[in-house]
């Protein structure tokens, strides 16, 4: 089986090994069957191999048939309409199944919206998480903000554009006006828009209404500086295995972004006490 990425809107970001799959594949297993033979004309590709559907409400129907297909030694391609397979379309469970019958699965890897956001944003992001589609009720986004607030890699979602105004108002609201984000619309399109600023700003530029697909990238949360008298009981435990005191305070302050100095200090008055 064979995942692959689509252009996300410039048919010139399709790779060639991508054309030649559609052209080879036995069977294209499409998210929109009508999607892809657009796409097959624009790159002048002939789809030699039977095209079926492979959207959320088949998927689970789809699969059997097509695990008989790889078994029987044929090339199943699969593409979403934009991007890569999996990444908040179908082709999870297909994978899934082929890991579990030990059946051959490979990549064409290619555009993805998380990927080239997070390059696009200017905000710090060597760690990241993708937390998917953004809930759709209030009360839930903003419970899934909370979970945020102290998350310190970049976060990457997905929002549809009539919710965007809502959201970013909720998590100005949840996680303060004053953290920063990027709203990139439409990638890879005509009209590219990359909107960079607090997400009170952000929600205030929403505010008038914004069209076409959109990605948010959440700047990770500023670390919080523990109170060292809290952490006197970890330095004492790593003394207690041979360190001393400065390289004890030394390593906890590391991993937990507290002054060494003062921890030094609070260790030292709670052994006077």
């Amino acid at each position: 089986m064979v995942l692959a990425a689509t252009p996300m809107g410039d048919v010139g970001d399709a790779s060639q090994r991508l054309r030649t799959a559609l052209a080879t594949a036995d069977v294209v297993a499409a998210e929109d069957t009508r999607r892809t033979r657009s796409l097959a004309k624009a790159l002048d590709v002939t789809i030699t191999g039977r095209i079926v559907s492979f959207y959320d409400h088949v998927e689970a129907a789809r699969i059997p048939h097509l695990l008989a297909e790889i078994e029987a030694g044929r090339t199943v391609l699969l593409v979403t309409d934009a991007g890569m397979p999996s990444v908040s379309d179908p082709g999870y469970r297909l994978v899934a199944a082929c890991v579990a019958r030990d059946l051959p699965v490979t990549c064409l890897p290619g555009p993805s919206a998380v990927t080239t956001a997070l390059a696009l944003s200017g905000l710090p992001m060597e760690r990241f998480c993708f937390d998917g589609f953004a809930p759709r009720k209030s009360g839930q986004r903003r419970e899934w903000l909370r979970t945020l607030s102290t998350e310190s890699r970049a976060v990457v979602f997905f929002e549809a554009p009539h919710r965007l105004a809502d959201c970013l108002a909720d998590a100005a609201a949840v996680l303060g006006g004053t953290r920063r984000a990027a709203v990139c619309r439409e990638l890879t399109k005509t009209y590219e828009e990359v909107v960079r600023g607090t997400l009170a700003e952000l929600a205030e530029w929403a505010a008038t209404g914004v069209r076409g697909e959109i990605t948010v990238v959440l700047a990770g949360a500023e670390p919080v500086a523990a109170d060292p008298a809290d952490l006197v009981g970890e330095v004492e435990a790593l003394v207690a295995t041979g360190l001393r005191l400065k390289e004890a305070c030394a390593s906890v302050a590391a991993d937990t972004g507290a002054s060494r100095r003062e921890l030094y200090d609070a260790v030292l008055a709670a052994r006077a006490d």
